[in-house]
């Protein structure tokens, strides 16, 4: 062996490495478990002991003492799934972006070509910007982008002679800026948020990845990232101004029963809220009137219908006629009481209205209809409190405000606010925040609360009214604070939106997973058990099988998953529990390198060669097929890591970083064992009395039995076809998109009751399926998956609960949920889709140019098409038969990629075999019986490693969790299936598509 002297340095100074980076991970559980102890586990005491230590050094290095927080940062990270939290993908609203650009023109042709490149985006891959210049030209060639894009903010870059190539190329610059400055301020917003370990990451077509694990409040966070800070400060108009619009508007709909859910609405003013977000503030240095709500929304939120309540009686019939004389008030109750007098009067003050939380989406529908637009005036704006006034309310306050420029904009904005901080008021110590203008703002702010002495000022942010409160005197100086009823964490969340900035653009959640922490740490239990089962399972059989080599292969298997564990924690990579599966298969598949070696290694002896000479042949035989092998699974590795997101990236990772630790191993740390066992004259065994003959003496005529593999393989397809046809494919949300939730149960429930219970609240019949035990299902539903409200996600839980009440098996918990939007389900589809055809044409490519022939890349590529439709084909017939999930999703695809990689290693140590066996004897006449030989001579290598694989997967299967269940089952029937192909497919592709000389073999 050469070079035995740099190799041993090299692995000396990668294990160093490697020790090195895990200490930092021991260092801080260690520090973990101290606080434990000390704290008798008490959450609170816990956390506070250790943001004690986030400065206090406690791994002393070197000269360096790093400490708690340093460690924290250096330490492996675990993913959602292990730790809890949540994963979430937000993406840029270009078209609102492009909306704004515009100064939001109403031109007719501008709109439509907005409509139909959001259309068009369903199916198609090209960004937004590129789409809507196409549209734009299709509706009128003849019309100019300039006129629209002529605004006052773009004039020293777009004129009326600027063509529309140009204006698109503007539009497509200030886009790819505003995506940045998106991810540049919800960086700065989740460094602020205190979140141990946040990865944050630009995906690509205006898609920003979040991963905050340990997060226990996900509906804090979608507050945090979607905000997009706009705040502004506009006049109101007084109730007594409004009133008789709002009584002209009600005159308008009387006769109707009920709105026209098809009336034209605008949707730049539509807003549906069936819930609200729960903040509420008020400005200091002025006072907020005292809300005074009338008797008639008290009776309302008490459930009183009575006449008085509401002008009705008990009777349904009473109440149809109320709200058909009277469709606005019905729903609307007008800021009206009753004085000490017993007279009606109007409050004083902006607000014109109450309304419970549930009629406010009604409410916007009719104030959206275009002929109740054409009463209100075009100065007025009518805008929701962001919560109700009091805790115990369900009514939101309906606020009047004033637009008094002419283009529509607030007379002073968030653009004012130089700094903003949580901070305590001086009465009662109550949380606020504290704002400082810059000069050109506390300018304006003088103005504008000395022309509005006793009237209000509404505060605005993201079009939910914060506060309105009477001026009591001009206000100098720029400094102010929105002050209310906060808890201090949605005081510091404020703070930190507005000192972060404003968004350019709104960013909606398309895809987001929340995984609680009971089931990350099941998740941790039931990896860890996968993990030593599979590896005792390979310890022992190699040891078994190859006697004392098996020893060897042993230690450089440990010194792999050592190297893997360190390489991940130098990257900084994420842990996952499908991260751990690919440790677990890199475990499987590592063996394979030292069976290829030890395989040769045993025919070279059974030559008749010494040991030493022996083991030198063995490597030097072997190393062919293991770099060709371990090439093609890198390669699938890479596809997997690129096309993939979230948990198959973490899974993508540690194959990849397994096959190169793998090699190393397997080819130096194995041959370093062996060189000092023989210098310290101890032989190494490569058999036992049981093992040394086996797979010796069988002659199985592959070729000749071809047609009968082909005809085996079309009938498992061909009814895979039917099962598709008449059960369909069970796409889970990564492709159809929608929502699913796991929830776990104190008693076992029946799956019809859980549909039934869910049935109303959703609107259809959500999917359930039982989810591992009898206690724990798994709801599929597409309710509300397209609004892209800021409320959705609130309105879904409580529909959820609403539904989950009804069953009456005791509490329930949410262990997961996951969503994906329509549009990231079309974009996953297709590089689901891309990665397997790419992977295809790599493969055989790779194949083309190491066997010169392209029969050989035809067949390996035909066997990789055989796998996957194999695989699918079983999912679908199996699917409802089998009591765990078998869905089509990003999981599955990974796992037919992951087979397609085996299959492929499988397909290429026997091609090299051939290749061998043909080279050596090309003078045979008999070249059937050659190809026949060489395939074998490939069977004990094979089904050894097969073997291997499938028991650590089948360790896997049982004891790794219901999560990824459906995985490792594709993975089971994809290594059978991939031994099979890579022998009765691949190569009888090769012969029927071969030469002339090798066509005689079917004769």
């Amino acid at each position: 062996m050469q070079s035995k002297g740099a190799i041993k340095l090299l692995a000396i100074l990668f294990a160093i490495v490697c020790l090195y980076q895990l200490s930092f991970t021991l260092v801080t559980r260690m520090a973990e478990n101290k606080a434990l102890e000390k704290t008798g586990n008490d959450p609170k005491k816990y956390q506070s002991y250790l943001d004690s230590l986030q400065t206090v050094g406690i791994y002393n290095i070197g000269v360096k003492n790093y400490t708690y927080q340093e460690c924290k940062e250096r330490e492996i990270n675990l993913g959602l799934d292990l730790k809890g939290g949540m994963n979430v993908t937000l993406e840029v609203s270009v078209i609102d972006l492009i909306k704004s650009m515009a100064n939001n023109s109403t031109d007719p042709a501008f709109l439509k070509s907005l409509d139909m490149a959001q259309e068009m985006q369903k199916n198609s891959q090209e960004d937004f910007v590129t789409l809507f210049g196409r549209a734009f030209e299709k509706n009128d060639p003849n019309a100019k982008l300039a006129a629209v894009f002529n605004t006052i903010d773009l004039q020293d870059r777009i004129n009326f002679n600027t063509s529309n190539a140009e204006v698109i190329k503007v539009i497509k610059s200030e886009a790819d800026a505003a995506i940045s400055r998106t991810f540049n301020i919800l960086r700065t917003r989740i460094d602020k948020f205190g979140v141990s370990q946040p990865n944050i990451q630009q995906l690509g077509s205006g898609r920003i990845l979040v991963e905050l694990p340990g997060v226990k409040e996900p509906e804090r966070v979608r507050k945090l990232l979607q905000g997009t800070a706009k705040l502004e400060f506009w006049e109101t108009y007084d109730n007594a101004e409004v009133f008789n619009y709002l009584s002209q508007v009600n005159d308008l709909l009387k006769g109707k029963t009920a709105v026209d859910s098809t009336a034209k609405t605008d949707s730049t003013s539509a807003k549906t809220d069936s819930t609200v977000t729960p903040d509420s503030s008020a400005l200091a240095n002025v006072d907020t009137e005292a809300t005074k709500k009338p008797s008639l929304i008290e009776k309302i939120e008490k459930g009183d219908t009575s006449a008085e309540a509401k002008g009705d009686t008990s009777a349904e019939g009473q109440m149809a006629k109320f709200t058909k004389e009277n469709p606005l008030f019905a729903v609307l109750s007008p800021a009206i009481f009753q004085n000490a007098n017993g007279q009606s009067e109007y409050r004083k003050g902006p607000v014109v209205g109450y309304a419970l939380i549930k009629d406010t989406s009604k409410i916007n529908t009719i104030l959206a209809m275009a002929k109740v637009k054409a009463i209100l005036p075009k100065e007025l704006k009518l805008l929701w409190d962001v919560k109700p006034p009091t805790k115990d309310s369900k009514a939101l306050e309906l606020v009047a405000i004033k637009v008094t420029s002419r283009e529509g904009k607030a007379p002073l904005d968030g653009a004012a606010i130089s700094d903003a901080r949580q901070d305590f008021g001086q009465f009662g110590g109550k949380p606020e925040i504290s704002m400082t203008m810059n000069p050109e703002g506390a300018k304006t702010w003088k103005r504008l609360t000395g022309e509005n002495v006793g009237k209000s000022v509404a505060i605005v942010l993201d079009d939910y009214v914060y506060s309105f409160p009477t001026v009591q005197g001009e206000i100098a100086g720029g400094h102010s604070s929105i002050t209310g009823n906060f808890e201090i964490n949605e005081a510091k969340d404020l703070a930190n939106i507005l000192k972060a900035g404003k968004l350019p653009a709104p960013a909606h959640i398309v895809e987001e997973a929340v995984v609680g922490p009971s089931l990350g740490q099941e998740a941790i239990n039931s990896g860890l058990l996968s993990f030593v089962i599979a590896l005792i399972l390979v310890l022992v059989f190699m040891v078994f099988y190859y006697n004392s080599a098996g020893f060897v292969a042993d230690v450089a298997l440990f010194a792999n998953v050592f190297f893997i564990m360190g390489v991940l924690a130098s990257l900084g990579a994420v842990l996952t529990l499908p991260g751990i599966a690919g440790i677990v298969l890199t475990i499987g598949m590592s063996v394979d390198a030292n069976i290829l070696i030890f395989e040769r290694v045993r025919e070279e002896m059974a030559l008749g060669k010494g040991i030493r000479l022996a083991i030198s042949d063995g490597f030097k035989h072997a190393f062919s097929s293991i770099i060709d092998s371990n090439i093609t699974t890198l390669i699938l590795g890479i596809i997997l890591y690129i096309f993939g997101n979230g948990p198959i990236q973490g899974f993508a990772t540690t194959l990849i970083i397994g096959i190169l630790t793998s090699l190393f191993c397997a080819l130096f740390i194995s041959r370093l064992i062996f060189e000092w066992q023989l210098s310290k004259n101890k032989e190494p065994k490569f058999w036992n009395s049981v093992t040394k003959g086996a797979f010796k003496n069988i002659h199985i005529n592959f070729v000749e039995k071809r047609k009968a593999f082909y005809i085996f393989s079309s009938i498992i397809i061909i009814a895979g076809v039917f099962a598709v046809f008449s059960k369909g494919l069970n796409f889970g949300v990564d492709f159809s998109g929608g929502r699913t939730f796991v929830v776990r149960f104190e008693k076992p429930v029946v799956t019809v009751d859980v549909i039934d219970a869910l049935k109303g609240p959703f609107g259809k019949a959500p999917e359930v399926k039982t989810f591992g035990p009898s206690t724990q299902v798994k709801i599929t539903t597409s309710y509300l998956i397209e609004d892209a409200s800021s409320n959705a996600e609130q309105t879904v839980k409580e529909k959820l609960a609403e539904g989950l009440k009804k069953i009456g098996t005791g509490k329930y918990e949410v262990m997961s949920s996951q969503k994906v939007g329509p549009t990231i389900a079309d974009d996953i589809k297709s590089s689901s889709v891309w990665a397997i055809l790419i992977s295809c044409a790599l493969m055989f490519f790779y194949i083309f140019i190491r066997f010169r022939r392209w029969q050989y890349g035809l067949g390996a590529v035909v066997a990789l098409f055989h796998d996957a439709l194999i695989v699918i084909a079983l999912f679908t017939i199996f699917n409802g038969i089998l009591p765990f999930s078998l869905e089509i999703d990003q999981a599955f695809i990974a796992a037919i990629l992951t087979v397609m990689g085996y299959s492929m290693t499988d397909t290429v140590v026997v091609f090299d075999r051939i290749r061998e066996f043909v080279g050596v004897h090309h003078h045979a006449t008999d070249e059937k019986k050659v190809i026949n030989d060489a395939l074998n001579a490939t069977l004990s290598r094979t089904i050894n490693t097969s073997l291997t694989i499938f028991f650590v997967l089948l360790a896997i299967f049982i004891f790794g969790g219901e999560v990824i269940r459906g995985f490792t089952f594709a993975l089971l029937i994809g290594i059978v299936i991939g031994t099979y192909s890579s022998i009765c497919i691949a190569t009888p592709i090769v012969i029927d598509f071969g030469s002339k000389k090798n066509k005689e073999l079917k004769k």
